[in-house]
């Protein structure tokens, strides 16, 4: 049986479990008998730690993958497919209302050619949304604080 190799570029348990996820389902879909491996590596996303746009979060994810590439290159190794993940915020007028959403988009390359594809977004409250854009806080911590939980971005 062949293993095709999947990188990711990141290590968190988030990203890394929904790359599994969707290739758990696309082996299904193969039918080749093709294992997929997925393997996280740690790159910098090349935006800051809350992308505040859709652009910034496409940039985050594409970064993410070809920053991998060339890392892996470098180390003389290579993957089939490298994906990069990035969540953060999309701001959007509706109405006249200043709308605030999470979402995260995903860029996949085969090292030729790559597509983007992003989740379901869901708005953010605006105090929450507040603390980000307007304070400054990494998204992470002010989920946390508004929850009043620990580590609620990486469960």
């Amino acid at each position: 049986m062949q293993t095709r190799q999947i990188a990711v570029g990141s290590t968190r348990k988030p990203k890394l479990n929904a790359v599994v996820e969707v290739a758990s389902a696309i082996a299904t879909l193969l039918n080749s008998g093709q294992a997929l491996d997925v393997v996280g590596y740690e790159v910098d996303s090349g935006v800051g730690h809350t992308p505040a746009s859709r652009g910034e979060l496409m940039q985050g994810a594409r970064q993410r993958a070809e920053a991998l590439q060339a890392k892996l290159r470098a180390n003389g190794t290579s993957a089939d497919f490298f994906v990069g993940v990035e969540g953060g915020l999309d701001v959007a007028t509706e109405n006249g209302v200043k709308r605030v959403f999470l979402e995260s988009w995903a860029y996949v390359s085969d090292g030729t050619a790559g597509h983007f594809g992003c989740s379901g977004s869901i708005e953010l409250p605006q105090a929450l949304a507040e603390e980000v854009l307007t304070r400054g806080k990494e998204l992470g911590l002010a989920i946390d604080e508004f929850a009043g939980a620990v580590g609620i971005r990486d469960g």
